[in-house]
């Protein structure tokens, strides 16, 4: 009975390869629609302005913000698996699904990843007034003295890195104090109200460069080339804390193979133009790229690696 139904769904598959095959070689044939659940509006434009020369099609950018960016992700969740509407999203996507118990989402089980198109570290910052001058000084001063960080929301990786280093392996009670985005948290940072940051590095970048926050450490595997001074987590003995904010792009789940292909295609070459790379460059992320596999076994990672941060902090969605 087993061999007879394998027969039949072999069977099945290659009836449906050629139609899968043709709807692929036919799309697009409308417009593309980018579901913005995160603040990433920056790169899903950058995609959008570029795709139409290489699709053939209009690409529009719909913005379906939420304190958490469930509620756009949710929407693609539930889209026809056509192609014809992709997640522009960041790096809570993988976060999420274990800090909010309603998540409303399966992070692998609903998606297709398309790409990674471009990531930047984490870094702990302080306000200028602030005592400390490296790290070590900050852990130090954190066992006598009740202490704040911000970060750019609850769910966010900066969020995690601060939890990561100062819940799970510190065991400090630094407390988190979310913002409605990295913008406000550098400013509370550059006041003193909190006095700490953790945060994707391009919002406190200028603020460090004029002196007004001091950044102490960064969660890249390398130092950064904007911030050559400021030492790694690893270097600082930390090798656990490699750890980004990225920007990527979904399919819902179902979508043709074929069809997340060809936007893959279409978005590695719009991430080599050399004018969105540098524009990119200029916003301190760095173009990714890389086949759906090589996205997929990475978002497979993320997951995993939240997970077991969420749990040895407790972290939660405030």
């Amino acid at each position: 009975m087993r061999t007879r139904l394998q027969a039949v769904l072999a069977a099945t598959c290659l009836a449906l390869a050629p139609f899968s095959q043709a709807v692929a070689q036919s799309y697009p044939s409308k417009p593309i629609h980018i579901i913005v659940a995160w603040p990433v509006d920056v790169v899903a434009r950058l995609a959008a302005d570029k795709l139409p020369e290489i699709l053939g099609q209009p690409v529009v950018v719909e913005n379906r913000p939420s304190s958490t960016g469930n509620l756009g992700t949710q929407v693609v969740a539930k889209a026809a698996p056509d192609g014809y509407t992709i997640l522009a999203t960041s790096s809570a996507f993988a976060v999420n699904v274990s800090l909010s118990p309603n998540a409303g989402y399966d992070a692998e089980r609903d998606f297709a990843p398309i790409i990674q198109a471009a990531t930047q570290p984490n870094v702990i910052v302080v306000n200028a007034e602030f005592p400390a001058k490296s790290l070590s000084e900050l852990l130090e001063i954190a066992k006598t003295r009740k202490l704040a960080y911000a970060s750019p929301g609850a769910g966010t990786t900066p969020h995690l890195t601060g939890e990561h280093l100062f819940k799970a392996i510190a065991k400090l009670d630094v407390v988190h104090v979310p913002y409605k985005g990295a913008g406000p948290a550098a400013a509370a940072v550059v006041a003193g109200e909190p006095p700490i940051g953790s945060l994707a590095v391009t919002a406190p970048l200028p603020f460090v460069r004029a002196g007004r926050l001091r950044a102490l450490a960064i969660s890249s595997a390398t130092r950064h080339r904007l911030l050559p001074d400021v030492p790694t987590f690893k270097e600082l003995g930390y090798p656990e804390i490699e750890e980004y904010t990225w920007v990527a792009f979904f399919a819902p789940a179902g979508t043709p193979p074929e069809i997340v292909q060809k936007l893959n295609d279409a978005m590695n070459r719009v991430l080599h133009m050399s004018d969105v790379h540098e524009r990119l460059e200029a916003l301190t992320f760095e173009p990714i790229g890389g086949s759906p596999q090589q996205f997929a076994d990475y978002v497979r990672s993320e997951v995993a690696k939240w997970a077991i941060v969420v749990r040895q902090t407790g972290a939660k969605l405030e």
